[in-house]
């Protein structure tokens, strides 16, 4: 899916790690929540309270998450998932354009 139709954009940016990742809420009507955001190169590491799907657009990361053996390499087109209740390690090699899907259980 390249766009969303009919959802509601939340205007203040998520800032976070002093504005090197960045994102936007989008609210579908249903009432499920994605992010849209970018990434400059470093370590990050999130907390999670519902299960993430992170979407990578474009860029070059590795992540560790619980059910991930290691640092797994992720690019563009591909995507990872985080469990809930639990925290990921992101080492962002170059600008990353992602997406996030949070999944309530």
């Amino acid at each position: 899916m390249s766009e969303f139709n009919n959802v509601t954009i939340v205007k203040k940016a998520n800032v976070y790690f002093d504005g090197k990742v960045t994102s936007h809420t989008v609210i579908f009507p249903d009432g499920s929540k994605k992010t849209l955001g970018v990434m400059l190169p470093g370590d990050y590491t999130f907390n999670t309270a519902d299960k993430e799907i992170m979407e990578i657009f474009s860029g070059d990361l590795q992540v560790s998450a619980p059910g991930i053996s290691g640092w797994k390499t992720v690019k563009g087109g591909e995507a990872f998932e985080v469990p809930a209740k639990s925290k990921f390690s992101m080492k962002v090699k170059n600008l990353t354009d992602y997406c996030c899907s949070f999944v309530k259980s």
